[in-house]
């Protein structure tokens, strides 16, 4: 009872808000306000407000659990162990293995000629050539005048 009563107080507080905006005509702010007083009924009358202490308390007596029971402590070092001793045996790199061999070519075959790694010399372009495309920009400028 005294929960929908807070929270009809809060959406009509929320809407006399809204009212002062629209009063002055501040449309978009008045909107904004309107609809953020609205969402306290709706919790109320959805009955979602229960379910939200709910699952406050939930995770509330999780967290002190985590904190204070050896137990979990335990549960994270053992997951921290066998996630060390799973990245030293690297239980990823088989399967990069295999990837590996099913990508090289068997032996016997020819591989794909290689590109020679150094690009081959080029002339030298005189400075109408490196703009390119700002040639055309340039003279449509020229001929406005700009």
């Amino acid at each position: 009872m005294l929960t929908g009563a807070l929270c009809y107080l809060l959406s009509a507080a929320g809407l006399a808000i809204a009212g002062l905006h629209g009063w002055r005509r501040r449309w978009r702010t008045a909107t904004r306000w309107a609809g953020i007083a609205l969402v306290p009924a709706g919790l109320y009358l959805t009955g979602l407000i229960p379910v939200g202490s709910t699952i406050g308390r939930a995770l509330g007596d999780w967290a002190t659990r985590l904190v204070l029971d050896p137990g979990v402590w335990t549960g994270i070092g053992l997951l921290g162990l066998a996630a060390l001793l799973l990245a030293v045996t690297g239980v990823g790199r088989t399967s990069q293995s295999a990837a590996q061999e099913k990508a090289a070519p068997p032996p016997g075959t020819p591989s794909a000629p290689t590109r020679p790694a150094v690009a081959p010399n080029r002339p030298a372009r005189g400075a109408a050539e490196e703009l390119g495309d700002f040639s055309d920009i340039e003279e449509i400028l020229r001929k406005r005048g700009i």
